[in-house]
């Protein structure tokens, strides 16, 4: 598959073909991100729709100082949260879907990702976050991307992107934990009535 670079440079020469390409190429990862900020497949696909068009509207200014996924992704980013901000959120807001189970594929991710937690659960401690930690643990763990790459997409500093996943990794183990004691807890209420 041909370089991001070299697909740029086609398109801005006008090939339909490189642009099929790119699109294709990017097209699931950023659909996976915004159904997981939106959790609604048929917001998503309009989302994710939009997305690709601002792209190619914007392609032109795209400059070879970073990666072409981190730009895209910024993109995906400022467009949900101007989703986050319009009136059609307000009137659809839900939750976002997540796996059954989350599992690592490596062993850097923490053990809260590791867990067999149910998606309720996991979906409404994610949720619960404030959105900029959420969103910095979805691109860390569920896009694999690097401190330096998520640092660029959401326009922050490699600290404070250090920050916002230590921030929020400690919230999902309080709310896990807490989740499971009253579980705990409904359990042994229950058996000692029997």
């Amino acid at each position: 598959m041909p370089e991001d670079q070299e697909l740029i440079e086609e398109i801005l020469n006008g090939s339909q073909a490189a642009m099929e390409v790119l699109t294709r190429k990017y097209y699931k990862p950023i659909y996976a991100f915004v159904y997981r900020k939106v959790g609604n497949k048929e917001m998503a696909y309009d989302l994710t729709q939009e997305i690709f068009i601002k792209m190619l509207q914007k392609i032109q200014s795209f400059s070879n100082k970073g990666s072409f996924k981190s730009w895209l992704y910024s993109i995906a980013v400022n467009h949900c949260r101007d989703y986050w901000r319009s009136a059609d959120y307000k009137m659809t807001s839900q939750q976002a879907e997540l796996p059954e189970t989350i599992e690592s594929k490596q062993k850097s991710i923490p053990y809260i990702f590791e867990r067999k937690e149910t998606r309720e659960q996991v979906k409404v401690a994610i949720n619960s976050l404030p959105e900029y930690q959420r969103e910095a643990l979805i691109l860390k763990y569920f896009h694999d991307m690097k401190i330096k790459e998520i640092a660029e997409v959401t326009n922050a500093s490699d600290s404070t992107v250090k920050s916002r996943l230590k921030q929020g990794l400690g919230k999902l183990a309080t709310m896990l934990k807490r989740g499971e004691e009253n579980d705990k807890q409904r359990i042994s209420k229950y058996e000692s009535r029997l």
